[in-house]
């Protein structure tokens, strides 16, 4: 994936190097040409010296051919404004921005943009929101025959509930993230687009799983 991070301090410096390690191609922007000297010498990535909402500074870092952006400066309001151009301009397909006020988490995600926290659990974090696939295999459990595998609930699944998406013996809903929040839901429990899925499968109902997710 191609990804920008915007703000090079702690979180910043640590989500690009995570990313670099993950192999991924990775832009970094900041201000402050010595917070991009953190990143080190055998940084693999691109450096960009300039403001993150600034167009020739995006347009340099081809914000318009990106998968992903993270808003991570030390101001709230520069983080909004940069994950808004994003979305609403170039239209990133995701987009992240850290948080220092927890009061502003509902506007964010009005405006259909993630946030994550100031701690290193944030970093990781940011790591799984910018780079998981559509349907992205986290771990394998017992003798490797049941996966646990995470994926993104599309627009045509609006309405459908986690009833529809098991199979006895076969596909079970383990958990959902929504926005910030994760809860174990019912049978019930209505998906919503955007929504993350956290699904344990057998390995021959995969297909059928991408199929019920349209993904096949």
């Amino acid at each position: 994936m191609k990804i920008i991070v915007v703000g090079c301090g702690r979180m910043g410096t640590g989500l690009s190097l995570n990313l670099i390690k993950k192999g991924h191609k990775v832009t970094v922007i900041d201000t402050r040409p010595d917070a991009l000297n953190r990143l080190g010498k055998d940084f693999k990535g691109v450096k960009i010296n300039g403001l993150g909402f600034d167009k020739d500074v995006l347009a340099t870092a081809e914000i318009d051919r990106v998968d992903a952006i993270v808003c991570c400066t030390e101001s709230d309001e520069v983080n909004a404004l940069i994950a808004r151009i994003s979305r609403n301009v170039y239209h990133v397909p995701r987009v992240v921005a850290r948080l220092f006020d927890p009061r502003k988490a509902n506007i964010y995600h009005r405006l259909g943009i993630q946030t994550i926290s100031t701690t290193s659990w944030g970093i990781e974090r940011a790591t799984e929101m910018l780079t998981y696939n559509q349907l992205d295999s986290i771990c394998d459990l017992g003798t490797g025959n049941v996966h646990l595998v995470r994926l993104e609930v599309p627009s045509m699944m609006k309405g459908r509930t986690v009833n529809d998406m098991t199979s006895i013996g076969e596909i079970f809903v383990v958990s959902i993230r929504r926005g910030n929040e994760t809860f174990i839901p019912s049978m019930g429990t209505e998906l919503e687009p955007g929504d993350t899925l956290y699904v344990s499968v057998i390995s021959s109902a995969l297909n059928k799983l991408k199929s019920m997710m349209g993904l096949s």
